[in-house]
């Protein structure tokens, strides 16, 4: 048995490490959540004490600034469309996805290397690159002031990311599930049905918030498409408190937190399955 001096580098390192990474931690953690402190209590204020005071606590709590945009009708239909939108994007992108992911795992096929690889160039380009012939096309097809305008694009580019994802994930479950069902006499759709999928919850999860918070967060398509208020999303309905000369940025802020609420209770609900599902296949053994 040895023992180790008070002075030995190595017990001090090992002695810090923990500590270091609390401060870490507490660093990151303070980076994300004090705008969002800082963005709640803004919508608390006034607009001269913003001004003054952006980051204390407010000198007079204005419950007003909440609850009037909470009373308007045009709040609810902002969100309502943004959640029509996402929604729609979401089962789309999630059903599209983890079928051609499971195909490209269990159905072997002439150039399917070559389709998957293709597919992965969607993700060098964002859909700002192609916004122009974009929107052509949106006109030519006549889905202009139409959700499915919004929709169908998002979950074009969405198709890349999620694609990876759940492909990497159904390369990591046991083959053997595969053969066993194969002489079951059990098709591929009732194995991917039946199997696949309820073995896939980490990954549909995943796949399932990053899509609702992208399309949540969406502004330039819904910008390019939408030319009628009622059917703006809400980082459209923001335009409403800026002025020619002014912008009531502390009803922004407050109109800002209550429409970031769903994306943030929806990611923590969903907390435990996206790290299951983005660590899946990171390290095999």
């Amino acid at each position: 048995m040895t023992s180790r001096s008070f002075g030995d580098p190595s017990s001090i390192t090992g002695s810090m490490s923990p500590l270091l990474r609390y401060a870490v931690l507490f660093i990151v953690a303070a980076i994300v959540l004090v705008p969002l402190f800082a963005t709640a209590l803004g919508g608390f204020k006034t607009l001269g004490d913003l001004r003054v005071n952006p980051f204390g606590l407010p000198a007079h709590w204005e419950w007003s600034n909440y609850w009037d945009i909470l009373g308007g009708g045009r709040y609810w239909r902002l969100m309502l469309n943004s959640l029509v939108i996402a929604v729609l994007t979401v089962v789309l992108t999630v059903t599209v996805s983890a079928m051609a992911a499971f195909t490209f795992v269990h159905v072997r096929f002439y150039g399917s290397d070559f389709l998957f690889n293709y597919l992965l160039l969607g993700l060098m380009f964002p859909a700002a690159t192609a916004i122009l012939p974009l929107f052509i096309k949106i006109r030519d097809l006549g889905l202009l002031d139409t959700y499915w305008g919004v929709v169908l694009p998002q979950v074009a580019f969405g198709l890349a990311t999620s694609i990876l994802l759940f492909r990497n994930y159904f390369k990591q479950l046991p083959p053997d599930l595969f053969e066993a069902s194969q002489i079951d006499g059990c098709g591929y759709f009732r194995f991917f049905w039946y199997i696949v999928l309820p073995l896939s919850r980490p990954i549909l999860a995943t796949v399932a918030v990053i899509v609702f918070v992208h399309s949540w967060n969406g502004y330039l398509l819904p910008l390019v498409v939408f030319n009628r208020d009622t059917l703006y999303t809400w980082p459209l309905g923001i335009m409403a408190y800026q002025g020619e000369y002014s912008t009531d940025w502390h009803l922004v802020l407050a109109f800002i937190t209550l429409t970031i609420l769903p994306a943030v209770v929806m990611f923590f609900a969903a907390q435990k399955h996206i790290v299951a599902g983005l660590t899946s296949g990171s390290v095999k053994g």
